[in-house]
């Protein structure tokens, strides 16, 4: 056999064996809560960060909020994985510091204000696996109600007086949770 008819079998084998993997492939379809980030600063030219939140963004969708994030139930603070919190340095969530690195953010919404919860677990799917033994902090912020509807649950991070605020909002409920240096 000559060498560019080998060269041609062989180069046509990897092609067939290429094409039926990419052909194999089923990719899912988008997510029903789209994943989303929030960092701060929140200029995305301004590498050096303090603070970055990864969460998913669940929807209203015609269902009261109450029913969807009930009171007295720890929450993961949004939709599928908990979202998880990374602290690009030393930060205080009240009076518990917090040494820089990544934590997962669950929160506990009560009649009177939500309790934020910074836990060393890693990885949640839900609140399912959540245990109090693994909080690093908590602190309780009021909620407000805002004149203005979220359709998706939201977060922002904004300057504060005294360092940063993630600023929670879903429906007309609206909660700032101060981080301190």
């Amino acid at each position: 056999m000559k060498k560019s008819t080998i060269i041609t079998t062989i180069a046509f084998g990897v092609t067939m064996l290429l094409s039926s993997n990419v052909i194999a492939q089923k990719f899912p379809d988008l997510d029903k809560s789209p994943m989303d980030a929030a960092a701060y600063p929140n200029d995305y030219k301004d590498a050096a960060k303090i603070v970055k939140i990864t969460y998913s963004r669940p929807q209203l969708k015609g269902r009261e909020l109450n029913t969807l994030v009930p009171e007295g139930k720890v929450w993961r603070t949004g939709a599928n994985e908990a979202p998880e919190i990374t602290f690009y340095k030393d930060l205080k969530l009240g009076d518990k510091k917090i040494k820089a690195g990544t934590y997962t953010l669950f929160s506990l919404p009560e009649k009177d204000g939500i309790t934020i919860i910074i836990s060393k677990d890693l990885n949640a799917w839900g609140s399912y696996s959540y245990k109090e033994a693994n909080d690093v902090a908590r602190l309780k912020v009021p909620v407000t109600e805002a004149a203005d509807s979220l359709e998706a649950f939201s977060m922002v991070f904004t300057k504060g007086d005294k360092g940063i605020i993630l600023n929670l909002g879903w429906g007309k409920v609206r909660a700032a949770v101060p981080f301190t240096e």
